[in-house]
């Protein structure tokens, strides 16, 4: 599992291109904070390169890049070519082709929404998807008038920091999340970025609301790895 660490300020380790630009970015006066660094296992290793490759494959656009910096060079490579609703699709394509059909056919049918399943849902997603958001906890939300642990917290979500993108976020994260896990495996899940600390919360069994404060949020500009440095048209 991915270990994040922070970046020593005497010594720095060694970062990727993206996370060395983050910490170079400046607003004002005030440099921006350290990137936080992941030792990824072989097992993260893994499931990037399978999401990456997925990815890739749904976009048509290849890169030569290794461990998260390809997700994140194939991420940014689809905000900067297609349209707004054509990354969202792009992106359910390649959760789609990650997953046997029949697989997602069978969460669906043999788990139905029920407390189990929503707790069932925050669980797994703690246990094996640090790899693509970091460190995730989780808490309890009241459903129903009772409490149930169907809430996944995110401290600081990997992707948001590796982009420091709203329009990213939202287009390649948020909405094609949202919509694969409820069409696909039959999970009402509404994802809730807060793009001031970069943390999110994931309420498994609620519905996204139509007026989504998140679709709203302004892009970072002065601060958006993506339009800073790749030219992506990311304003939402």
């Amino acid at each position: 599992m991915a270990r994040p660490q922070e970046a020593p300020a005497s010594a720095p380790a060694k970062k990727t291109e993206t996370a060395a630009m983050m910490s170079t970015v400046q607003t004002g006066t005030a440099a921006a904070p350290p990137a936080t660094v992941y030792r990824d296992s072989w097992f993260d290793k893994l499931a990037i390169g399978y999401l990456s490759r997925n990815l890739q494959e749904a976009s048509g656009l290849k890169n030569e890049k290794d461990g998260y910096e390809s997700l994140i060079d194939a991420a940014l490579a689809i905000s900067r070519i297609f349209s707004l609703d054509k990354q969202s699709e792009i992106v359910t394509q390649a959760l789609e082709r990650a997953l046997p059909s029949y697989i997602l056919t069978m969460i669906k049918v043999m788990m139905p929404p029920s407390r189990f399943s929503r707790e069932y849902f925050a669980a797994f997603t703690t246990i094996f998807f640090p790899w693509l958001v970091g460190p995730c906890e989780v808490m309890e939300s009241e459903v129903e008038g009772r409490k149930e642990k169907n809430v996944v917290y995110i401290p600081k979500c990997r992707f948001l920091e590796s982009t420091n993108c709203v329009g990213m976020c939202t287009n390649l994260c948020k909405i094609p999340c949202q919509k694969f896990i409820q069409d696909s495996l039959g999970m009402k899940v509404y994802m809730s970025p807060n793009f001031e600390d970069m943390s999110c919360e994931m309420i498994f069994g609620q519905q996204p609301p139509e007026d989504d404060p998140a679709l709203k949020q302004p892009c970072f500009r002065t601060k958006c790895v993506a339009k800073q440095y790749h030219g992506v048209n990311c304003s939402i």
